[in-house]
């Protein structure tokens, strides 16, 4: 038998890429096999064409129902007969499945998929052993381990069921793992001696880019998916909530795309997917549970929302761009903020899950920050090494950094971890070298080192993870996650500090954790912020702010005055789509700023961008309808925030959003319950006569923090701005 020429009879191609011919050999000489291939790279066909060509039925196990229907409708293509491959999965109703079961009985099946779940079901094991198996494939196997990206307690006892079914050679596959995780999937599938096959993870076709995630993301995103035409491209967001959001808005303005995540019905799922397949849709918003094996070579574009929770995720998913080679954009939208929340909803697993969970997202917050190459860091952490300091494919190669010598930061941060390395994880050495007191200082006496506090300049400071960041990539530290991110200096690091280089590190690094000021600049559009027409607006909101008698920001914060000098409104309901501007602060003051704006626009012969209104979706605003609504019942406002199951300041947060957009609400009924009545009129007497700005912090000071707390200090704003900017 010449494998070539199966090859080309049963898939028709000519040759085989990479390892696959090896890799087919040895899964037909009857030996276990892992193999470790990028996406794109052909790994179902490693298992598809000997499955063929051997004796038997080889059962594969595949995590997704999209996944296996995907699979086996390509197969059907490539066969005469479409009894060639099957799947068993919860999809399928009962005649369905013994319709399959009779098919695999009288040998017209060579490939058979099921879910691991589907393989543990008794009536699955009895059946399975009952035929005689080739070979069982693990694909996707990095749901194995505990360290893979997307966890599955059922692909643990895959081994034990393989056992009871009927022992025969395995072949696992999967594109993302790192040495850790490989070792987990082979010690859990019993195949420590398997063959294994590692292709290259480098994907040169692949773009790489982070941007600052801002208030204007769904802006962004629209604009960005706008300026690709019709190419296809998928859209990752971490919750079910946001897809369905972000989808819709992207239909309103004139984007064809459609959702996929768990929580659809099944056919809405696999009608969506055949959709974005047959190319019937541009665009498909998910969640992670789509995208396993989806066998589409022209995905331009895979744009995330939130940063994944690994790194390992996001090679996954950035993966499905360009697998024919051709262009692939991977651009990662990210903010400080969603590692907090995602932190958060870490909260209430195993202690040691939420320190594995914490150190995977710190690499991919390292990823995110750095100024380093991205294909670099990416194929340093799957442990392989990029031999240039250029790839000329990613946006700190292409836009690098302004850079700075930190040789003495890194000999600080060496000297440090060779005397206490291999104990404690990046974050403390920070705390040390800046002198912060914490509960490890205390328990370890840091203060007597010679090191602690020995950095005090600001920026020296702001490097101080960068240089460790790099120190890992330049291989002068390790960073085990294992062990929950403790550091070690390896011998190139103790080299380093017998004859110290100059080490450069970027200068800016321009995630910040309170961008919210900023994000309506940022992310405004093509123009800059327009400092003549900010000065004037000033001026203008001076004029009313002593004519109402009102301190400047309750007419307008500064960041609407910012977005008007980015975004030129000339009608009120353009100037209703400014952050901060609703239907009451339009009315109430628009008029007069619309109308020195449209002048401006004029004599200076500005052109707007056309593309600056984006259509919102009209149920985003239901949560703030239901919070004004409950607050005109008279709602206590802590019972409201637990039946709405968010927090006390971040239901806050949302009534803040209220009374600056211009809505008047009372909360009196609350406040009389919980203050005293002269400090609700001294703090509303400070934000009416004495506040420059609207900042908490500043009240906190002038009212005494011993006195009021944060919320009730933004409650009593809450109230001023209520009545008298509303």
């Amino acid at each position: 038998m010449i494998l070539s020429d199966e090859l080309k009879k049963k898939f028709g191609f000519d040759t085989f890429k990479g390892n696959q011919e090896a890799i087919i050999n040895n899964v037909l000489a009857g030996k276990d096999t892992f193999v470790l291939m990028p996406t794109g790279g052909g790994k179902s066909l490693c298992y598809q064409l000997p499955a063929q060509l051997l004796d038997g039925v080889a059962i594969v196990v595949s995590p997704l129902i999209a996944l296996m229907k995907n699979q086996v409708d390509a197969l059907r293509t490539f066969s005469e007969f479409a009894s060639i491959a099957h799947f068993l999965n919860s999809s399928l109703k009962k005649d369905q499945i013994e319709a399959v079961k009779r098919d695999v009985l009288e040998g017209k099946t060579k490939l058979l998929y099921v879910a691991p779940e589907s393989l543990t079901k008794e009536d699955n094991v009895e059946f399975l052993r009952k035929i005689k198996i080739s070979f069982y494939a693990v694909d996707e196997a990095h749901c194995i381990s505990e360290w893979g990206h997307d966890f599955r307690p059922e692909y643990r006892r895959i081994r034990q069921i393989i056992n009871r079914i009927g022992v025969a050679p395995i072949i696992a596959l999967t594109a993302t793992a790192t040495p850790k995780v490989q070792q987990d999937i082979q010690k859990t599938l019993d195949m420590t001696n398997a063959t294994v096959f590692k292709s290259s993870f480098n994907r040169e076709n692949l773009y790489y880019e982070v941007r600052p995630k801002t208030q204007n993301i769904e802006k962004d995103i629209i604009k960005y998916i706008k300026s690709q035409g019709r190419k296809s491209g998928i859209v990752y967001c971490l919750s079910r909530k946001r897809v369905e959001e972000l989808a819709e808005s992207l239909c309103l303005n004139g984007i064809s795309a459609l959702p996929y995540h768990a929580g659809l019905d099944a056919a809405v799922r696999s009608q969506n997917q055949d959709f974005f397949l047959m190319e019937k849709c541009d665009v498909i918003v998910a969640t992670i549970a789509f995208g396993m094996g989806i066998d589409k070579p022209d995905v331009r574009y895979v744009i995330h929302n939130d940063i994944p929770k690994s790194l390992e995720g996001y090679y996954q998913e950035t993966g499905r761009a360009g697998r024919d080679g051709g262009e692939g954009n991977c651009i990662l939208f990210y903010s400080r903020k969603d590692l907090q929340k995602l932190e958060k909803f870490m909260q209430g697993k195993p202690n040691s899950e939420q320190e594995i969970g914490k150190q995977l997202l710190v690499e991919a917050a390292s990823y995110a920050e750095s100024s380093i190459c991205r294909r670099k860091m990416l194929l340093h952490y799957f442990g392989e090494e990029y031999p240039h300091d250029n790839c000329c494919n990613c946006d700190n190669c292409l836009h690098p950094k302004n850079m700075t010598d930190a040789k003495d930061l890194l000999c600080a941060v060496l000297e440090l971890v060779s005397a206490l390395g291999g104990k404690f994880r990046a974050e403390i050495f920070v705390d040390i070298l800046t002198g912060k007191e914490n509960v490890e200082a205390d328990a370890y006496h840091f203060e007597d080192l010679e090191l602690f506090g020995s950095v005090t300049d600001e920026e020296e400071i702001k490097l101080l993870q960068p240089v460790i960041r790099q120190a890992i990539i330049s291989g002068f530290i390790t960073k085990k996650i294992e062990n929950y991110g403790v550091l070690k200096i390896t011998k190139q690091g103790k080299d380093f500090l017998k004859k110290p280089q100059p080490f450069m590190v970027a200068l800016d690094e321009d995630f910040s954790d309170d961008d919210d000021s900023e994000a309506s600049v940022k992310g405004g559009g093509s123009s800059a912020l327009d400092a003549e027409l900010f000065s004037i607006l000033k001026d203008l909101r001076k004029k009313y702010s002593k004519k109402l008698n009102l301190p400047p920001f309750a007419i307008f914060q500064d960041p609407s005055l910012e977005a008007m000098c980015t975004t030129y409104p000339i009608t009120l309901d353009e100037l209703q789509n400014v952050p901060g501007v609703g239907v009451g602060k339009a009315k109430n003051f628009g008029q007069e700023f619309i109308d020195v704006i449209a002048r401006y626009v004029e004599e200076n012969d500005i052109i707007r961008p056309e593309d600056l209104r984006i259509k919102t979706v009209a149920n985003k605003s239901k949560l703030k309808l239901e919070i004004i609504q409950a607050i005109d019942r008279k709602v206590a406002l802590d019972d409201l925030a637990i039946s709405k199951g968010i927090e006390f300041p971040e239901l806050l947060d949302e009534i803040d959003a209220i009374v600056f957009s211009g809505t008047k609400i009372n909360i009196d009924y609350f406040l009389n319950e919980v203050m005293d009545e002269e400090m609700i009129e001294e703090a509303f007497d400070y934000f009416k006569n004495h506040a420059e700005t609207d900042d908490i912090d500043a009240a906190i000071d002038h009212l005494g923090e011993n006195e009021y707390t944060r919320e009730e200090v933004r409650l009593l704003r809450i109230k001023f701005l209520s009545e008298v900017g509303n």
